[in-house]
Formats: C-alpha cells, sequence, structure tokens
C-alpha cells in the first residue's frame, strides 16, 4: 500500500522509463543548429556586431533593473534537467502543429535581423525550441517544455521599462514613511524623497531600483518556478504567481523602514551605504520567501512538503477501517 502511495507521489525523474534512442542526439542536434544563429550570426548593437544572445547578454545590468537576467537560462537548463527522464518517457509521434509555432519564431528571427529590433530574435527563441519539440516528439514532451522554455521571456527586457516603475515609487515612498511613523520616526515626503524632520539623517532618495522593480521581478521569477514545481491545482499556481507583487511590495517597504529607522535611531552612514547594499539580501529575500511559504502552505492547508504524508496516512487508515469494518 505504501509502495503504492508513494508512486503517486515521485518525481518526474522517478516515474520515467528507458530513454528512446536517438532522443538525445536529435535534441543536441537541433540545439546546435539553433545555438548558431542566435550565437554566432551578428546583426545587433550599435554597430550591428552582436549576436542576439550577445546583445541579450549585455541587457543584464543595473540600468536596466534586469541584473537577473543571468539566472533565467540557468534557471531553465536546471528545469529541463530536473525533467529530463519524464521528457524521456513521454516522448512520443510528433504534433505537426509544432512546425507553424517553430516557423513563426523563424520569423520574428529574419525580422529581427531585417528590423535590427533583437527582442524579436530573443522572443522567438521560446518558441522554435517549443516548436520544434512539439513537432519531433508530440504533446507529452510539449506540456513538459512549455513553460521551462517560454520562461526565457523573463529576461528581456521592456523598452522603457525604468518609465513604468514611478508609480511604484511612489507608492514605496509612501509605505516607507508610513512603516517608520510606526517606530516613531517622523519624515516627509517630497516626490520620491524622503526627509527627516529633525534632520537627523539628509534626505534619502527613492529610485527606480529601490522602488522595488528588482526586487519585484526577482521575486516574480522565483514565485513562478516555485508555482512551476508545487503539486497543486493550476489555479493555485496561477495566486502562487500572482503574489509575487503584493510580497514584494511589503518586503520592499520592511527594507526601506529598516534604513530609515536605523539613520534615525542609529549610524545614518551605515543605513545609507552598507545596509542599504545588503539589506536585500539580508531582509527582503528571506521575509519574501517566507511569505511565499506561508501562502503556500495556506493554500494546502499546511506545509506543502508533508501533504503528501498526511494524504498517505489517511489513506491507509481509511482502507483499514475499510477492511475491519
Amino acid at each position: 500500500m505504501e509502495k503504492e502511495s508513494e508512486s503517486r507521489h515521485a518525481t518526474p525523474a522517478a516515474q520515467a522509463g528507458p530513454v528512446p534512442k536517438g532522443l538525445a542526439a536529435v535534441w543536441t542536434a537541433c540545439f546546435a543548429v539553433v545555438a548558431v544563429f542566435y550565437l554566432l550570426i551578428p546583426g545587433f548593437g550599435g554597430e550591428r556586431h552582436l549576436s542576439p544572445l550577445g546583445w541579450l547578454r549585455t541587457t543584464w545590468n543595473p540600468e536596466t533593473d534586469y541584473e537577473h537576467g543571468f539566472l533565467v537560462p540557468v534557471i531553465m537548463i536546471g528545469l529541463v534537467a530536473w525533467q529530463w527522464k519524464a521528457l524521456c518517457r513521454a516522448a512520443g509521434k510528433g504534433s505537426f502543429w509544432g512546425l507553424p509555432v517553430a516557423l513563426l519564431g523563424a520569423m520574428l528571427f529574419v525580422a529581427a535581423h531585417r528590423t535590427g529590433q533583437p527582442r524579436l530574435a530573443a522572443g522567438g527563441l521560446p518558441m522554435i525550441l517549443w516548436g520544434a519539440s512539439l513537432f519531433l516528439w508530440g504533446w507529452g514532451v510539449g506540456r513538459l517544455l512549455l513553460f521551462p522554455l517560454f520562461f526565457l521571456w523573463l529576461a528581456i527586457p521592456v523598452p522603457e521599462f525604468q518609465q513604468a516603475t514611478t508609480k511604484l515609487q511612489i507608492l514605496s515612498t509612501k509605505l516607507a514613511q508610513w512603516g517608520s511613523s510606526l517606530f516613531g520616526v517622523e519624515t516627509e515626503v517630497r516626490g520620491t524623497q524622503i526627509h527627516s524632520i529633525g534632520d537627523k539623517w539628509k534626505p534619502l532618495e527613492i529610485d527606480e531600483g529601490c522602488g522595488g522593480i528588482r526586487s519585484l521581478m526577482a521575486l516574480v521569477m522565483i514565485s513562478s518556478v516555485w508555482a512551476y514545481i508545487a503539486d497543486v491545482p493550476l489555479w493555485k499556481k496561477a495566486l502562487l504567481c500572482l503574489a509575487a507583487l503584493p510580497l514584494a511590495i511589503f518586503g520592499n517597504m520592511l527594507r526601506l523602514t529598516s534604513i530609515f529607522v536605523i539613520a534615525n535611531y542609529g549610524d545614518p552612514v551605515f543605513a545609507r551605504q552598507t545596509w542599504h547594499d545588503w539589506s536585500g539580501l539580508l531582509l527582503f529575500y528571506p521575509i519574501s520567501l517566507a511569505l511565499l511559504l506561508a501562502f503556500h502552505s495556506l493554500l494546502e492547508g499546511g506545509l506543502p512538503w508533508k501533504r503528501p504524508r498526511k494524504r498517505e496516512i489517511r489513506h491507509v487508515v481509511n482502507k483499514h477501517a475499510e477492511a475491519n469494518g
């Protein structure tokens, strides 16, 4: 009974069957062809000397607020590797519907070179890979690769992204002022600056990054992967993804509040320099991840890793009661 229950909750890798002959070779060949076009063929950048992925790599910097971009392909490859045996087991007869998807991605690549818009080429890459996988191995593989491959879209910077963060800056500034008032720190807001009423520290500017956009993007990435891996219904996965926005705002409010409190009651230089640089790692992410775990546990009715064991015990008890009844 326990072995039967364990098999239902096994990971995709544990449920996988033998690897079909030639699957790894075909996948490697397809990937190599795509890699040549995306890594070696220039056409983008100021002097049009960068390949599509070469250009994408240059955009992952503090100026674009896309510093998380380096992690996206690593996570994407990790998710594919995590499901590799399940992908081999799911491989079957290919579907014709994958061909138009792959062709659409290829058309975006061509259009990108003609127009000098590298975002089109980067956006078409998941379409090429997913469409080719669907065409070669069918819907079983396509379903497993849908999220990991299109996860790459989170690494593509959105044009004029910083201008869209103004409202988030203003919201973060007001929330930080309110949070500071709970600790007796009197402040005055002027635009996106917070001034100390008693001039105990120099005015602090809430810029685009401090407004929470970087932490929001990072938390969206984390919550998306969290929801994908979680063994919950689709509507609960959607809620876990959407939870990134309020959690990021709340976590960033606590981070900014801590800076103002330390500046008011402690060392203003330490607050605006050392603590400002390290508070995201030491305060924001631990609190945000803890809240995300709490929300997941609320949806599950308990800690996620304990749910399968509870079901197994309940299943065994019910069977035992029926046998004795």
